[in-house]
């Protein structure tokens, strides 16, 4: 599905990450933790194509290599980055996006009636009002709506791999648990790969098995398994540091 080969990572002269090797397959599902600035969200916006870091190494999706590839290609191929903090876009309507998006994705025509069903069926789902579906992109939205909106958005899209950085962060208890039903179900449903960037259980809780890695130093320096996120969000990054040891490869197998 992914893989991360000899990854370094900049931005600004500034080295986030050097010789970084992660390997993702499908429907695996991969936490990334470590320290607030460390570079988590960086990695994901890095994976999504965001020009503004610079890549050294290879990023391979589906066995071909897109590291030189723009955001609009990636996304063609099945990548979905869910925002910490979606951005607002005005004089575009979700409709209006998502239509020309499943439009240059599968090259079909669409059927406007069933598109508009499945629509309302979705928002039904994450308790959003239908009227979202017709108003501009997060455009006067709360944190918690912009959330249920890429949600929305990644429904439709139907992603392979789903990257979701910090989705959890200012959400509510009733948002965090329709985000995470929602999550849950569409994983079920599509068995898609998911990158997860979280300081908390709140989606954590939600699936039974998964791969742990913590970020520090520019490098991956633990790996593991639920119980090593149990034992970081316990005992925090300080008290753990000792077992951290740097791996040669840093490659889940």
């Amino acid at each position: 599905m992914l893989k991360l080969q000899g990854f370094s990572l900049s931005v600004n002269d500034n080295i986030l990450f050097t010789n970084l090797n992660l390997n993702i397959n499908d429907g695996e599902i991969h936490i990334l933790m470590g320290h607030n600035g460390v570079g988590k969200s960086s990695i994901a916006k890095a994976i999504m194509g965001d020009n503004n870091y610079q890549v050294k190494g290879h990023i391979y999706y589906n066995d071909e290599d897109i590291t030189n590839l723009n955001i609009y290609e990636r996304s063609k191929r099945g990548i979905y980055l869910l925002n910490q903090s979606p951005i607002a876009i005005e004089g575009v309507t979700n409709a209006e996006m998502l239509r020309l998006a499943v439009t240059e994705k599968t090259n079909e025509p669409l059927n406007i009636f069933k598109f508009n069903q499945e629509l309302e069926n979705i928002c039904q789902s994450l308790e959003l009002d239908k009227s979202f579906i017709h108003r501009e992109i997060n455009v006067g939205c709360s944190g918690g709506e912009r959330k249920k909106i890429e949600l929305l958005h990644m429904w439709i899209l139907k992603p392979s791999l789903i990257i979701l950085d910090e989705i959890d962060s200012g959400l509510d208890v009733d948002a965090i648990k329709i985000v995470g039903n929602s999550l849950k179900k569409y994983y079920e449903l599509y068995k898609p790969s998911i990158i997860i960037i979280t300081h908390s259980n709140a989606l954590l809780n939600i699936f039974d098995n998964y791969y742990v890695h913590i970020l520090d130093n520019q490098k991956i320096v633990k790996s593991g398994d639920k119980l090593l996120a149990l034992d970081i969000l316990n005992k925090g990054y300080k008290e753990l540091s000792n077992t951290f040891v740097i791996s040669e490869n840093n490659e889940n197998e």
